[in-house]
C-alpha cells in the first residue's frame, strides 16, 4: 500500500506525546532570548533579536547570521533564504529585492533534481536524489580521499554555542521529564496546548497528516543543523480535534490553577506562559486521550520531514543496523506519488532507503531520541487557529498586462484604491483574486467555467480544485498568464497586503491578494491524502522559539 513507509522503523500505533527533559534559558527576562520561527526571521530581525540579548536563540536556529557574517543564509520553508517582505518594503525604500535564485543545499550535501521523466535539471516536483548521511562532525564527499568533509562552519558554530551555553549554565535541563502546557495570550488571542516528544509516523498511517509538499533544500539544511547539534531547537505546530476531552481539560486546569515555570511578554504583544506536567498518572491520561486522535501539521512541514530523515540516518549509523532495499512506498517514481505520501523528498534528502532496527530482549525495537520530535499539540476545537492568507507578487508582469489577460477568462471589476478593492474581495464568492499595483486594484470574479474546468487536474478532488490557491496555481498562472508557479517567478508575502503592493510597485509587477483558506477545507484535503499548493496556509499563533528546547543527550 503506497505511503505506508518503512516498517523496520519503530512507529507508534497512535498519536503519542512523550515527556522529555526540557532545556530552558536561565535568564531574568526569557522574552529577550526567544524569537519567531526560523523561517520568519529576516536579516534585520536578527539584528533586533541580538540587540535584545546576545544569547538569543537565533544564534542556534540561524547560526552565522549575526552581524558582519557573510555565510549563506539558511533555507526557509519555500526552499529559499527566509525574508518577510515587510522589513524591506517601507515606503520610499530603494533596496533591491532579495535574490530568488534556485535553492542551494548546505555545502557537503549533494542534491540532483530529476523531473517526472527522470531528466536532470528540471524543476522540483519529481523524484530527487541526494546524499546527506549521519555524522555530527562530517558529511560525505565522494571526491574526498576519506569520503568525508567537515561540517559547514555555521552548523558547527550552533553545536559549539549550544554546548557552551549548557556548560556555563545559560541553558539548564529540567530535572525530570515532563509534558509542558504552553499558553499564548494577548488582545483577541488565547491558545493553549501541550509541548512534548511526538512519536514519528509515516504520513500513510494517517496519524500525523501533512497538508503541504516539502522540498529537499530546506530538509537538508534543517537536517544538517539537527544532526550536528543533536537537538530539536524549536517545536513544530500540530492541530488535532480533541473534542475538548480529558487532555484539553487538564491543559486548562493546569493553566488556570498552577504557577507557571515561565512568563514572557514579547514585542508582538503576546504573553507566553509555560507549565510542566510530571505526574505519570496525568501523562498517562493525556496519552490515553490522544491515542486515537489524528493531528494536522499546521506549521513545520520541512522540520517534520527532517525528523523522519534524521530517524532513518541515526538508526542506519548504528553498527548493529543492516541497510535494507528501499520499500516501494519510500521511493517515489513520479511527482504524483511524491504528493501522495510525502516520502520522496524525505528519502531524497537523506540518501537512505531503510534500516533494520535493533531489538530489545523482548523483541521490540529499542527507541532512541530520534524516534520522536519536538512538537506543540493544540486542540483546534477548544482553540481554533487563526488561518491567514499568503499573498503573491508576480515580478515582471505589469499590472495593466495582467488585467488585460485576465479579462479573457474572468469578470474584472476596477477600483481606484486598495481599500475599496479589499472590501469587494471580502464580499466576493470564491474563487476570487484582487490584482493590485501602481495603477489601482482590480477584482477577478466568476471565471469562465469551461476554461476553468479544462485547466483543473482531474486526478484531484473537487474540494482541492475549488481552493483559491489551486485555481491560481493551475489556471491563472499557467493558462491566463502563461507562467509557472515557482520561486523564481512568484514572490511570497505573508499576510501583509500593503507590503505585497509595495513590492509589486517596486518591482514593476502585480500583487495577487487572496482570502485565507478555510480550516475545514485544509483538514478535509489532508485527510483525503492530498496536499494543498505551496504556500497556501499560514496558521497562527505560531509557537515562540526558545522557551523550551530538546537535546538528545537530556531528552
Amino acid at each position: 500500500m503506497p505511503g505506508m513507509g518503512t516498517p523496520e522503523l519503530p512507529a507508534p500505533e497512535g498519536l503519542v506525546l512523550r515527556p522529555f527533559r526540557g532545556v530552558r534559558f536561565a535568564v531574568e527576562d526569557p522574552a529577550k532570548v526567544t524569537s519567531p520561527p526560523y523561517d520568519l526571521i529576516s536579516d534585520a530581525d536578527v539584528e533586533v533579536l541580538l540587540d535584545s540579548h546576545p544569547n538569543n536563540v537565533v544564534r542556534l536556529i540561524l547560526p552565522c547570521s549575526s552581524r558582519g557574517d557573510s555565510s549563506p543564509r539558511t533555507l526557509g520553508d519555500d526552499g529559499h533564504p527566509p525574508f518577510p517582505a515587510a522589513p524591506q518594503d517601507h515606503p520610499g525604500s530603494t533596496s533591491a529585492p532579495p535574490s530568488r535564485e534556485p535553492a542551494e543545499p548546505p555545502s557537503g550535501v549533494s542534491l540532483t533534481w530529476a523531473g517526472p521523466t527522470g531528466s536532470p535539471g528540471s524543476s522540483p516536483g519529481g523524484p530527487v536524489t541526494a546524499d546527506v548521511r549521519s555524522s555530527p562532525h562530517f558529511r560525505p564527499d565522494r571526491t574526498s580521499p576519506t569520503g568525508e568533509v567537515p561540517v559547514e562552519p555555521r552548523y558547527a558554530d550552533a553545536r559549539d554555542t549550544l554546548k557552551t551555553w549548557l556548560d556555563s549554565g545559560i541553558l539548564v535541563p529540567d530535572d525530570v521529564p515532563a509534558l509542558y502546557v504552553y499558553e499564548q495570550s494577548g488582545p483577541g488571542v488565547l491558545q493553549r496546548g501541550l509541548i512534548g516528544d511526538v512519536g514519528l509516523v509515516d504520513p500513510g498511517e494517517h496519524i500525523i497528516l501533512p497538508h503541504e509538499d516539502v522540498f529537499p533544500g530546506p530538509i537538508a539544511d534543517r537536517l544538517a543543523l539537527m544532526s550536528t547539534t543533536q537537538a530539536n531547537l524549536e517545536p513544530i505546530f500540530l492541530l488535532y480535534d480533541g473534542d475538548e476531552g480529558p487532555a484539553t481539560r487538564l491543559v486548562d486546569e493546569v493553566a488556570t490553577s498552577r504557577d507557571p515555570l515561565i512568563s514572557a511578554h514579547t514585542e508582538d504583544g503576546l504573553t507566553h506562559r509555560l507549565w510542566s506536567i510530571t505526574s505519570p498518572v496525568e501523562i498517562a491520561a493525556i496519552n490515553a486521550d490522544l491515542h486515537h486522535r489524528q493531528a494536522l501539521i499546521a506549521d513545520g512541514h520541512h522540520r517534520y520531514a527532517t525528523y523522519r530523515v534524521l530517524q532513518r540516518q541515526e538508526r542506519a549509523a548504528q553498527r548493529s543496523f543492516t541497510p535494507l532495499a528501499a520499500p516501494a512506498s519510500d521511493t517515489a517514481t513520479s511527482s504524483h506519488e511524491e504528493s501522495a505520501d510525502g516520502s520522496a523528498a524525505e528519502t531524497a534528502a537523506s540518501g537512505l532507503t531503510g534500516a533494520r532496527s535493533p531489538e530489545s530482549e523482548h523483541g521490540e525495537p529499542t527507541l532512541g531520541p530520534w524516534d520522536f520530535g519536538l512538537a506543540l499539540l493544540v486542540d483546534s476545537r477548544a482553540y481554533p487557529p487563526d488561518l491567514k492568507a499568503i499573498h503573491r507578487v508576480i515580478q515582471g508582469l505589469p499590472l495593466t498586462e495582467a488585467v488585460a489577460r485576465a479579462k479573457r477568462a474572468w469578470q474584472v471589476h476596477d477600483y481606484k484604491d486598495l481599500a475599496a478593492g479589499l472590501a469587494a474581495l471580502e464580499r466576493a464568492p470564491e474563487p476570487a483574486f484582487l490584482l493590485a499595483g501602481e495603477e489601482g486594484s482590480h477584482l477577478l470574479t466568476d471565471p469562465d467555467p469551461v476554461q476553468l474546468a479544462r485547466a483543473m487536474p482531474p486526478d484531484h478532488s473537487d474540494r482541492w480544485n475549488a481552493l483559491n490557491t489551486s485555481v491560481l496555481a493551475e489556471f491563472v498562472l499557467p493558462v491566463v498568464w502563461g507562467m509557472r508557479d515557482n520561486e523564481q517567478t512568484v514572490r511570497i508575502v505573508h499576510h501583509d497586503t500593503d507590503a505585497a503592493v509595495r513590492l509589486a510597485v517596486r518591482t514593476g509587477g502585480t500583487a495577487v491578494i487572496l482570502k485565507p483558506l478555510l480550516v475545514e477545507d485544509v483538514l478535509e484535503v489532508a485527510a483525503g491524502g492530498e496536499r494543498v499548493p505551496r504556500k497556501s496556509t499560514s496558521f497562527g499563533p505560531k509557537p515562540r522559539t526558545g522557551l523550551v528546547l530538546r537535546t538528545f543527550a537530556t531528552g
